[in-house]
């Protein structure tokens, strides 16, 4: 059953100068919040490898954030913002990024009102020759309410990667309240990002440097990735009443075999760096369950968690995708996700989240409650009243699950 949730419910007082507009200039020096047990206590993120418990397994989301934000200019002389969001033709990223002379992308289009399907050129208001030389264009291939289709086309035979490197920017988040600075190209991205397809980055993973990395190892937790590309709906506001009412968008997302069949033997305590993590990895249960019941994996629906109750354990769910990946000569699992995360929900493999604090009334504010049992108030309050700063560029947080079990108690 879809749950029935008021998004008000999950409203707080966010004053703008709590927001975090820029990145502290170390990364690890940013605060860090601990709830375990209904307490909470703070902490400087430097300190996180020594709150960790020993032979966990710590998962972090290694996508890669582009500069995916391109400025065009009609010959009338408005300008239109065109947003990348997914390819699609070609549809594979890597195959995208490697185009030289043409692709289409899924996009938001600022201004879109004033775009009239003529032929845009890039705009060049320095007149970088880099930038003239590849004579950069974009044509309208259709359009619904919200997105629209985007060819672009270019002179020079560059990949479409360079393309971006060249002529677009880092697409920071709209809450930030201004332009894209120098300082987002190395902030707004984690150490240790790969693989390129996200136009948002995922935040819980900027305040890791070498020297937390270093101690986590030391501390014998095993560091693991997978891969999920940030879409745009991370920024798109909830505006319907009910939870019901909010579609999540599709993100890609990758997972190794290996990396399979260490959850599935993994006894300690599973960590996720960030909802995207979180997501990816509470996927995998039902995309599991499409090997068990339909012969392979599939994408994972929005409402998937909530319609029926699964007869399968995690173990049977993960072997299933290792035993279909084996059978097929596969190294790894590609599919996608438009799971949401919210209260009623049962986590079946994340037990520690490392997060940020998220916006007022947004999907990821009902992936923590989901997580800490209700508690998110408890957790918001303390750090509102303790100086914490939020958002993509604020504060970190260290969440141990605590579950609601039948009765309506909670537990740890």
């Amino acid at each position: 059953m879809i749950p029935s949730i008021k998004i008000e419910d999950y409203n707080y007082d966010l004053p703008d100068e709590r927001i975090a507009k820029y990145p502290l200039p170390e990364r690890d020096s940013s605060k860090l919040l601990r709830y375990r047990d209904g307490h909470v206590d703070a902490h400087v993120f430097k300190d996180l490898p020594g709150l960790l418990p020993e032979g966990s397994m710590m998962v972090f989301n290694d996508t890669k954030v582009v500069p995916a934000r391109l400025h065009f200019q009609r010959e009338s002389g408005a300008h239109i913002e065109i947003f990348c969001l997914e390819p699609v033709a070609p549809a594979e990223y890597n195959l995208a990024f490697a185009s030289s002379e043409r692709c289409s992308w899924k996009c938001v289009i600022g201004n879109a009102k004033r775009w009239k399907g003529d032929v845009l050129g890039i705009y060049n208001p320095e007149n970088d020759p880099r930038v003239a030389s590849l004579n950069l264009r974009a044509t309208l291939s259709s359009r619904d309410e919200r997105t629209g289709i985007v060819e672009f086309s270019w002179d020079g035979g560059e990949p479409f990667s360079n393309i971006l490197d060249i002529c677009g920017s880092v697409p920071i988040p709209p809450y930030l309240n201004r332009e894209t600075e120098a300082i987002d190209s190395e902030r707004y991205q984690t150490l240790y990002a790969k693989i390129r397809g996200s136009v948002a980055a995922p935040t819980a993973g900027l305040h890791f440097t070498d020297r937390v990395l270093d101690g986590i190892r030391t501390k014998g937790i095993d560091i693991e990735d997978v891969c999920l590309h940030v879409g745009a709906g991370t920024f798109l506001p909830v505006k319907s009443s009910e939870i019901s009412g909010h579609p999540m968008h599709r993100e890609p997302f990758v997972v190794s075999l290996d990396l399979l069949k260490k959850i599935k033997d993994n006894h300690g305590k599973l960590i996720a760096v960030g909802t995207t993590s979180v997501r990816t990895l509470e996927s995998l249960y039902y995309a599991g369950v499409s090997c068990i019941e339909n012969g392979k994996p599939e994408d994972v629906g929005q409402w998937a968690p909530y319609e029926r109750e699964y007869p399968y354990s995690t173990e049977e769910a993960i072997g299933a995708i290792i035993g279909y990946l084996e059978a097929n000569r596969l190294n790894e699992l590609k599919i996608g996700t438009r799971i949401i995360i919210v209260p009623g929900f049962k986590f079946r493999l994340v037990d520690i989240l490392v997060t940020n604090f998220h916006q007022p009334e947004s999907t990821l504010i009902l992936l923590v409650s989901a997580f800490v049992g209700g508690d998110w108030r408890t957790i918001y309050d303390f750090a509102l009243s303790n100086g914490f700063r939020f958002l993509s560029y604020g504060d970190s947080s260290l969440l141990f699950r605590r579950d609601t079990i039948a009765n309506g108690t909670e537990n740890t």
